[in-house]
Order: structure tokens, then C-alpha cells, then sequence
């Protein structure tokens, strides 16, 4: 009996070990110790931060650079429409200056005219 109450104790203290008043007791570190594994923590957490950061502004830089390539050719299509546009307006330019207003007023006129006829036929 006192052989099984001993077993009984020993058993106890082993499962228990390390709880000391209510309270479970911590390994013994250093604080050096310690600072050392929370300052590596959190170099890894600051790593995988700026790796994620590293890719967000590659992401940003190749946006950036495919926008600006397509400005750049709207930009290209604005300039050769705008002298195509310029082109046709001296035509009309120089079609208005040659002919007489008589006869301007009379050309618009017969396509007023036509238009009107061509309505109401469809109509």
C-alpha cells in the first residue's frame, strides 16, 4: 500500500510538473533568448510583407506601362484623324470660296429639297 501511494504521488508530480500556484510555470529563457526568436518572427513576417509589397508594384509598373502605351497610340490616332479632318475642311474651304452664294444657295436648296422628296416618298 505505501508502495502504490508513492507510485500514485510520483505519477502525480510528473503530470503536474511545472504548475505552480495556479499558474503553469514558463521554461527558462533567457530575454535574450527571447528577443532573439521574436526579432526573428518578425523578420520572417516582414520578408513575406515585402516580397507581397514587391509583386503589388511590379503588378502596378506593368499597368502603368500598358496604359501608357495605349495613350500613346490613341494619341497617334487623334493626330492622323485630326489631319484628315483639317484636309477635308480646306476642301470645303476652297469649295465654298470659288463658287458664288447664288449658286451655293441654289445647290443647298435642291438638296433640301431632295431630302424632303425622298421623305415623303419613303413615307
Amino acid at each position: 500500500m505505501m508502495n502504490s501511494r508513492r507510485d500514485y504521488r510520483s505519477n502525480r508530480a510528473s503530470l503536474f510538473d511545472g504548475i505552480e500556484d495556479g499558474g503553469i510555470r514558463a521554461p527558462s529563457y533567457s530575454s535574450h533568448e527571447i528577443d532573439e526568436h521574436e526579432n526573428d518572427r518578425d523578420i520572417e513576417g516582414l520578408q513575406d510583407r515585402v516580397s507581397i509589397l514587391k509583386r503589388l508594384t511590379g503588378d502596378i509598373n506593368e499597368e502603368v506601362e500598358s496604359h501608357n502605351l495605349m495613350l500613346d497610340r490613341m494619341g497617334n490616332d487623334m493626330d492622323s484623324s485630326r489631319g484628315i479632318l483639317s484636309g477635308t475642311v480646306d476642301r470645303f474651304k476652297t469649295v465654298f470660296e470659288t463658287k458664288s452664294s447664288r449658286r451655293m444657295a441654289t445647290l443647298v436648296a435642291s438638296f433640301v429639297a431632295l431630302f424632303l422628296l425622298i421623305y415623303y416618298l419613303t413615307k
